[in-house]
């Protein structure tokens, strides 16, 4: 049975998140300065030089001669990773920002890595009961929106390479019921977008779409999370079809790009 995931602590340490974010940043965008890393958190530039020298110190980040940090070797990613993964946040916060103009809810955009949803990109809504920032955390991609969405995408076999037995083996009650996965991929496929209520955490409902590249397969997932206190299903058809719109906005962009 899946079980709602990441409540946030009780006692949240700033120093702590600031670095584990400073450092999710630099991991999946390439680089970043002192003025951009302060801006992304927002601190004072002072803090955000203290919190990359320390990742320096730690092997989390190098800074170069350019004055610009990258990861470090505990974090080095492919560098062809990290280009897309900069070019679709680049191509979508602003489509991220109208869409909580409109809505009022947080926004966010996902990729998928194997069996895991990573948030690239997220824009928190105004009101003052809402779902924080998720950008840099890593969800195990069959209890996100985007996460399944991403997974409907996939055939039967690279699904089955996605979740083979030999990469469960030291982790068996992580695995999904793969039966009950492909009946939920397969209505999605179906219907387009996802609903996730609560399983990714606790009180919490997102809905989502996909966004395409201009061949057709998925690139990420757009969602929008709300407290499920304020979640009215009669509304589904009008944020399915803002999402929609948005992610054809993005697509356009992107394919431009080209």
């Amino acid at each position: 049975m899946d079980k709602p995931l990441k409540t946030p602590p009780p006692y949240p340490i700033a120093s702590v998140d600031h670095a584990l974010r400073a450092a999710t940043i630099l991991q999946m965008e390439g680089g970043a300065t002192v003025s951009q890393i302060a801006e992304r958190l927002g601190v004072a530039r002072s803090t955000a030089h203290r919190v990359l020298a320390m990742l320096v110190y730690r092997d989390f980040a190098v800074q170069g001669e350019d004055r610009v940090y990258r990861a470090g070797p505990v974090l080095e990613l492919a560098a062809h990773s990290q280009s897309l993964v900069s070019r679709l946040r680049a191509a979508a916060l602003p489509h991220l920002y109208r869409v909580v103009d409109l809505l009022d809810e947080t926004t966010n955009l996902i990729v998928r890595t194997g069996d895991t949803a990573r948030f690239i990109a997220s824009v928190e809504c105004r009101q003052a009961l809402r779902v924080g920032s998720r950008e840099g955390m890593v969800f195990p991609a069959h209890r996100t929106t985007a996460g399944l969405l991403l997974l409907a995408d996939l055939t039967d076999e690279e699904l089955d390479e996605v979740y083979a037995l030999e990469r469960y083996r030291d982790r068996p009650a992580e695995r999904p019921d793969l039966a009950r996965l492909r009946t939920e991929l397969r209505r999605l496929r179906r219907n387009g977008f996802a609903v996730n209520k609560e399983r990714s955490e606790r009180g919490l409902v997102a809905v989502g779409v996909p966004v395409r590249d201009r061949e057709g397969p998925a690139l990420a997932g757009l969602s929008v999370s709300m407290p499920s206190v304020r979640y009215d299903p009669h509304r589904l058809q009008s944020l399915v079809a803002a999402l929609d719109a948005t992610a054809h906005a993005l697509e356009k962009d992107l394919a431009a790009q080209h």
